[in-house]
């Protein structure tokens, strides 16, 4: 008997040293040397100390900052760990309920701003960790941001439009803004007092 199971047993061996061990570490240094930066996960970093990754939306609710998208995952939001979405379709009452809330408390938040809310800041994407937002979404939230800092809104719409991205390679995704990375350029200008905004959950 173990004549007949010693070659299963020699390439259960062999293929799990070659696709569980030699073929992991082969593909993690390859990308280590060609790309150092993306393989350690595209941190994002500010005076020396990591602030968060492109790769993965934070959680802003503080007026002055750009708000991202929202999450659905749990038990926290933009939780790396467990990516998804809803799960709810277009005809779920649950989902026409929580678009409802999220646009009332963006009214809330700015109710001068009687333009439509673009539908990014209300809806969450499939994965629950999107960081970026539609360039129309981040400059619907100029007047609010400008307000609660003191700055000009010419301005404030100017460091939005400095940081939209394009498309990949110009034809892949959409047009978009990264709203960590523009959290940030946002908190590099001086305000109104002459001091610097921090970033709450550093």
């Amino acid at each position: 008997m173990f004549k007949e199971l010693r070659p299963a047993i020699v390439l259960l061996a062999c293929f799990t040293l070659l696709t569980g061990v030699a073929y992991p570490l082969l593909t993690t240094a390859s990308a280590r040397l060609a790309f150092p930066r993306q393989a350690a996960g595209s941190l994002i970093a500010r005076d020396g100390v990591v602030v968060g990754s492109e790769l993965i939306g934070q959680p802003f609710d503080d007026p002055r900052y750009f708000w991202g998208r929202p999450s659905s995952t749990g038990p926290a939001a933009y939780n790396a760990s467990a990516s998804g979405a809803s799960n709810l379709g277009p005809s779920n009452a649950a989902l026409a309920q929580a678009v409802s809330a999220r646009a009332r408390s963006l009214r809330e938040a700015d109710p001068d701003n009687h333009a439509p809310i673009p539908i990014d800041l209300v809806t969450s994407s499939g994965s629950g960790l999107d960081p970026h937002i539609s360039p129309a979404a981040a400059l619907w939230q100029v007047s609010r941001v400008a307000r609660a800092r003191g700055l000009p809104e010419d301005q404030v719409r100017s460091l939005v439009l400095s940081r939209v991205q394009p498309r990949t390679l110009g034809i892949l995704g959409e047009v978009r803004v990264n709203v960590l990375e523009l959290n940030l350029a946002l908190d590099s200008i001086l305000s109104s007092g002459g001091s610097m905004v921090k970033l709450d959950h550093e």
